[in-house]
């Protein structure tokens, strides 16, 4: 998929040095965005080894924006990575038609993962202006854990809770995802392509607390939503 008007390369810049003081000033950042909508991040590995999942996310993330519209909308931008040192980010879009059409033009492409430069993108992102949650699926890490940990410290730091979607049971993805989420007061959770339903409940839950924060999420909690429970049991 070549560059349009509606995605861009996602840079990796050095975070520019600045004070303490001046970091946890721009910590303190609200949960919506300027419009008055929740602002969600949805990250996903695109690489050849996801093919069968990334035609199941596009099915399944309409979900998303369907819980959303419910607590008063949500904008999403759409963050994948493929191939060799191919990483994009979309504008963010507010229905689920325009996600599903970015989505059916990308197709998967063999390369490592870039989880890096997606965490440096979601915390520039929301120094920008506030991003309710990050979401991140995908079933494999191939870069130093220790780097990706204090992107997520920041994040943290930042009041963006990352909910880590693992495809699969690789052990080395597994505890980074954890580690991920940990840092940064959100939530893990594996699922596999046998069980879809459970995909498009987890996705559901995070829309629910990008667009109406922890009260939402305790809402689908109390009416039966076992994903809700899940997510809920982690975040702190």
């Amino acid at each position: 998929m070549g560059q349009g008007p509606n995605d861009r390369a996602v840079a990796s810049p050095k975070a520019p040095a600045s004070a303490v003081d001046a970091f946890l000033e721009k910590a303190t950042v609200a949960k919506l965005g300027a419009n008055g909508r929740g602002r969600l991040i949805f990250a996903l590995d695109a690489t050849m080894s996801r093919q069968p999942t990334w035609d199941l996310a596009q099915s399944l993330q309409g979900r998303m924006f369907q819980t959303a519209a419910a607590l008063g909308g949500l904008d999403v931008q759409l963050v994948y990575f493929r191939g060799f040192a191919e990483c994009r980010a979309s504008r963010f879009m507010t229905d689920g038609e325009g996600l599903a059409a970015l989505m059916a033009k990308i197709d998967v492409r063999g390369g490592q993962t870039q989880i890096r430069k997606v965490l440096e993108h979601a915390r520039d992102e929301t120094r920008r202006a506030a991003v309710g949650a990050f979401i991140y699926v995908g079933d494999a890490m191939e870069e130093p854990i220790d780097g990706l940990c204090a992107l997520a410290g920041e994040l943290g730091l930042l009041g963006v809770k990352a909910f880590m979607f693992h495809e699969g049971a690789d052990p080395t993805a597994g505890q980074a995802f954890r580690e991920i989420a940990r840092l940064t007061g959100g939530a893990y959770a594996a699922f596999d392509q046998s069980a879809p339903a459970r995909l498009a409940s987890l996705l559901s839950a995070a829309a629910a607390y990008a667009a109406g924060g922890r009260a939402a999420l305790e809402k689908q909690a109390r009416e039966g939503g076992e994903a809700a429970r899940l997510l809920l049991s982690q975040m702190r």
